[in-house]
């Protein structure tokens, strides 16, 4: 059964990431946790729990999963904030879907070392970057180069972008912007350096074929 619209209400951004991912143990482990439900009442931070959902795939260790489902998503979201919409927009049939609550809770028991500790670290802080025009075209931007490689199968590299978009996603729903500017920062010379690769690649292939 899918999460009914009147479910009780998560704690709001900036209430601790911990208690907020907590929040989806307690029920029938077999509940479908609908992305629209998910999403209600969280307002500008709902691209971050979009996102957090979005890139749940990119942890599966299965060739290709990540990229067909997780991919696409994330393009999505990088294509919303750069066009400047106030919440997200999800098509129907993706929004009447979502992950059962206990996938839910045994991604979060996976990384609840890792979230305890970003919790010290992520808090509220520069907020105008999270909520800025020009700021959600950069951050959008980064999203769409991340989600195209996430949705190539590159060997060995889910993890890694999976994991940047994780970061990207607890920013977004803590309204960290100093977080952000580091994403920036990260994700940027990610990006070149695969450009460059991918360059320096094509060159390699290319001459040895002639």
């Amino acid at each position: 059964m899918n999460i009914p619209a009147d479910a009780p209400p998560r704690p709001s951004p900036g209430n601790g990431i911990a208690r907020l991912l907590g929040s989806f143990a307690h029920g029938d482990p077999e509940e479908v946790l609908a992305l629209d439900g998910l999403l209600q009442g969280l307002g500008r931070s709902a691209f971050g729990m979009f996102l957090f959902v979005s890139v749940l795939p990119g942890f599966v260790p299965i060739p290709g999963f990540a990229g067909v489902v997780s991919g696409p998503l994330v393009v999505l979201i990088g294509l919303q904030l750069m066009l400047g919409l106030r919440k997200p927009w999800v098509p129907g049939f993706i929004a009447r879907r979502g992950p059962k609550r206990g996938t839910m809770a045994r991604f979060c028991d996976r990384i609840a070392p890792w979230t305890a500790r970003l919790e010290r670290l992520v808090r509220p802080r520069l907020q105008a970057l999270t909520g800025n025009r020009l700021a959600n075209v950069v951050t959008g931007l980064l999203l769409i180069g991340l989600g195209l490689l996430l949705a190539l199968p590159l060997p060995m590299t889910n993890f890694v972008f999976a994991g940047t978009l994780l970061l990207f996603a607890l920013a977004l729903m803590e309204r960290d912007g100093a977080l952000l500017l580091a994403l920036w920062a990260v994700a940027g010379t990610g990006l070149l350096a695969t450009g460059l690769l991918s360059e320096e690649l094509a060159r390699l292939v290319h001459g040895w074929l002639t």
